[in-house]
């Protein structure tokens, strides 16, 4: 590029455009496959931080979708009153019941219960059905720092940790347009407006991958490169749906995927198990808690298990298509 002439100043760089999340993509950038004589350790363990005395059932959301997505283990950590419902709901899990402040958050002192978990957890999920926004904040930056190895999924009120600087580990955020304009101060008329621009100026000012929920989600990261995904349904637009989305980005982020691997695989996986259903039931009135037992399903036909020894298996996922950033 030619140097702009005196007195002006240089053109400011064109993003690339947005590629669309298809079928097609996917089937060209596998999910990470565990090794013949893998066990569940190795397969992924992820960490559910989530729920609430008002909103239990968003732990189980996100837990089940986690497993159901390929993770390996599970531990849910939620607060102390809801903690025995959950470990018979899921009795997959390890759960751990953690002190509430008095609006029903987290309370920050307890987050380092959660620290020894640090060394062997590949993802975390934050923020599901949480209550008290201002203290769940500061559990949320009190939490995160042993964190720093692991991929970690933002939902909800964890989201409003962020700062003015970007995170300092690999971070998903999964915002919808009102959530967004609480996070940056601007309208939500103006996030709907332009989502695209709106999804990249957060994954540069944050440094996350972000996925901006709607009619179309968007998905950016730092660098500016970004997925458009138009293939929702109505259906899916009901309680319960955001946390299971996390869960699912979660599970694929603790079985290898890069954050923008485990973005794309569950925002498709997500729409399409919301299609499968409304083929069954109808556009409306599936449930949220249908929707996980639809994934290992599509999983296989578009990413079939062929499991390869343990020793020649890559500690890094698939590399992405040529289009996409390594």
């Amino acid at each position: 590029m030619s140097p702009a002439p005196a007195g002006t100043l240089p053109p400011r760089p064109v993003a690339p455009r947005p590629r669309a999340l298809t079928e097609a993509l996917l089937r060209r950038w596998p999910l990470p496959q565990p090794g013949e004589d893998a066990d569940k350790e190795s397969r992924g363990h992820v960490l559910i931080v989530a729920g609430s005395h008002e909103m239990p059932g968003a732990a189980l959301l996100a837990a089940v979708a986690a497993l159901r997505a390929g993770a390996g283990k599970l531990t849910v950590a939620a607060p102390e009153r809801v903690a025995q419902g959950l470990a018979l709901a899921i009795p997959e899990a390890r759960v751990m019941g953690l002190a509430e402040t008095r609006a029903g958050g987290f309370a920050a002192r307890d987050s380092d219960r959660l620290a020894p978990l640090a060394e062997r957890v590949a993802a975390v999920v934050l923020g599901p059905g949480m209550l008290d926004e201002a203290r769940s904040v500061a559990f949320v930056r009190a939490l995160l720092p042993p964190f720093r190895q692991s991929t970690v999924v933002l939902d909800a009120y964890a989201m409003s940790a962020v700062g003015d600087a970007p995170w300092g580990q690999p971070v998903v955020m999964t915002p919808h347009a009102g959530e967004m304009a609480h996070l940056t101060g601007a309208t939500k008329a103006a996030v709907l407006a332009d989502p695209l621009a709106s999804a990249r100026a957060a994954a540069q000012r944050w440094g996350a991958c972000v996925a901006l929920k709607g009619s179309t989600t968007v998905i950016a990261q730092p660098d500016g490169q970004a997925l458009r995904f138009a293939g929702g349904t109505p259906g899916l637009a009901t309680s319960g749906s955001g946390d299971t989305l996390a869960g699912l980005i979660g599970g694929l982020a603790a079985r290898g995927a890069t954050p923008l691997q485990a973005c794309a695989w569950g925002v498709w996986l997500h729409a399409r198990a919301g299609h499968a259903l409304a083929q069954e039931q109808g556009a409306l009135g599936y449930l949220a808690r249908e929707l996980s037992a639809q994934v290992p399903g599509l999983i296989h036909a578009l990413s079939p298990l062929r499991p390869a020894p343990l020793r020649q298996r890559s500690s890094l996922p698939a590399p992405p298509p040529e289009f996409l950033p390594k």
